[in-house]
């Protein structure tokens, strides 16, 4: 086989010159063709990168704020919990002070319309005491209940303390003890308390007549210091603050 030179060269030649007009009209503008597109796709990876921590930062962002707003709003609630809370006590605190207050009214109430119920018990007692004493009195003799009023009269003065005794003594001497009853009496009753009156002290005594209704019945002895009763009203007044007494001891 025989090599042909020359056509080599001008076939190495051609070659060469392809390569050239490739190297310069192809290939370069390839080149940087490529070129331009891998800075663009940097261009796109630094943007996208910057995006990607702009997003990163932004929800980091947002995270904290969630988290800000959670805390808060714990705090909210925990404070509308303690405020509801003392509200609360507050209100239960306060409806105690009102029920308090109201049973207090309400057993005070109670005390005064028990207390007026009792009175008017003893009242209308000491009135049908009084209507009684009035009915027996008017069917007994005058001079029989006098007599009874003063045998209980003289008792009493038997029953005196000496320096009582001593004082009423001393009160007759000047006139200034009274015989007080509730109707007037004849001179024959003045007569039979005068009798009586020295029969207890042991000596005829002075005395003046005084008459007071509301004794009802019965015959009272005073003077300036000392009065010794027997009547229907001490009677009754005893009565009423002995039935005074048990309710206050029973409501103690």
């Amino acid at each position: 086989m025989r090599i042909d030179w020359w056509t080599l060269a001008l076939q190495t030649v051609n070659v060469l010159i392809l390569i050239w007009i490739l190297a310069r009209f192809f290939f370069r503008p390839i080149a940087d063709i490529v070129a331009r597109r891998q800075e663009e796709a940097n261009n796109l990876l630094s943007e996208a990168a910057a995006t990607r921590q702009a997003a990163d930062e932004a929800r980091a962002a947002v995270d904290k704020m969630r988290a800000d707003i959670q805390s808060e709003r714990d705090r909210l609630i925990a404070e509308a919990r303690t405020a509801a809370q003392s509200e609360k006590q507050h209100r239960v605190a306060q409806a105690a002070a009102d029920i308090a207050k109201l049973r207090g009214e309400l057993e005070a109430a109670i005390a005064r319309e028990r207390e007026a119920a009792e009175q008017a018990v003893i009242a209308r007692a000491s009135e049908l005491a009084v209507q009684i004493a009035e009915r027996l009195l008017a069917r007994c003799p005058p001079a029989l209940s006098l007599a009874v009023f003063l045998d209980g009269l003289c008792q009493e003065l038997r029953a005196l303390r000496s320096d009582a005794r001593e004082s009423l003594m001393a009160a007759t001497a000047d006139r200034l003890v009274a015989v007080v009853t509730a109707a007037p009496l004849s001179n024959e009753q003045v007569e039979q308390v005068r009798r009586a009156l020295k029969e207890a002290f042991g000596s005829d005594i002075a005395f003046k007549c005084r008459v007071d209704p509301s004794l009802i019945a019965g015959v009272e002895l005073h003077s300036r210091d000392t009065i010794v009763r027997n009547s229907w009203r001490a009677d009754l007044e005893r009565i009423g603050e002995e039935l005074n007494r048990v309710n206050y001891l029973q409501e103690s």
